[in-house]
């Protein structure tokens, strides 16, 4: 990763934050103190920006210069707010089509998905502050740009932009390989969220009470599923033949 995609130090972190600057992660040293550290965590809180404590010889290993127990991560990824998404959507007479990564951790399959969805006409991306890709250069390359103009939101909380989702009229749809319904049973003509989840987890359980509906897609052959990036489209150009099939 580039150098200029890090910030090392407590108060050029906490000066990069108030100045706006996208936050995608940040590293902070076990045991750190004192009230420069205090004030960084309050603003990391109040921002909702991940945030991991490790080891110092992680921190060392990624910096040799003077890091305070501190390096931020930058992302060229400017994140929007569910909250004023989903009525500009309505506002604009668009029928919303939200997409929600569920701990997708691959960062190649986070940016392929991304390009997908652009491709597809998806209204925004959902992720999770934790658990999820870093949104990096390598996320951005594979998505071939998709990720400078579709619209990201980090989630500080799934299960209440999953509420949000519900109260705002759309239908939850779950994709997962142990649902009966095969996903052009589904109807996804109306406002719809789609939530895929991690191959190796699948969608977690907290997550899927809150579907309307859960799919999955045929395997034919000895593999027992898709790539969660193929997956994904599948699902984002189902739901754009039912909307032009309704169209006509």
């Amino acid at each position: 990763m580039p150098k200029e995609q890090y910030i090392y130090g407590i108060r050029p972190a906490i000066e990069a934050i108030r100045a706006g600057k996208q936050v995608d992660k940040l590293l902070i040293q076990n045991g750190l103190k004192g009230p420069g550290f205090h004030e960084l965590f309050a603003l990391v809180k109040e921002v909702e920006i991940p945030y991991q404590f490790v080891p110092v010889e992680k921190l060392n290993r990624q910096s040799k210069q003077n890091h305070q127990g501190v390096i931020a991560y930058l992302t060229e990824i400017v994140y929007q707010r569910l909250e004023d998404l989903i009525p500009f959507i309505f506002e604009h007479g668009r029928t919303p089509l939200i997409l929600i990564l569920d701990q997708v951790t691959d960062v190649r399959n986070a940016g392929a998905i991304a390009r997908t969805a652009a491709c597809s006409g998806t209204d925004a991306m959902v992720i999770s502050s934790f658990g999820s890709a870093q949104l990096n250069s390598d996320a951005v390359k594979t998505s071939a740009g998709a990720l400078y103009t579709l619209p990201v939101v980090r989630s500080a909380n799934l299960k209440d932009s999953l509420k949000f989702l519900k109260e705002s009229g759309l239908t939850i749809v779950a994709a997962t390989e142990k649902a009966e319904t095969n996903y052009t049973e589904a109807k996804f003509t109306g406002p719809v969220a789609i939530i895929m989840g991690s191959e190796d987890k699948g969608i977690s359980a907290e997550y899927l009470k809150f579907a309307d509906e859960q799919v999955s897609i045929p395997i034919m052959g000895d593999i027992s599923s898709l790539n969660v990036s193929v997956a994904a489209g599948v699902l984002l150009y189902e739901v754009i033949r039912q909307r032009n099939n309704l169209a006509e």
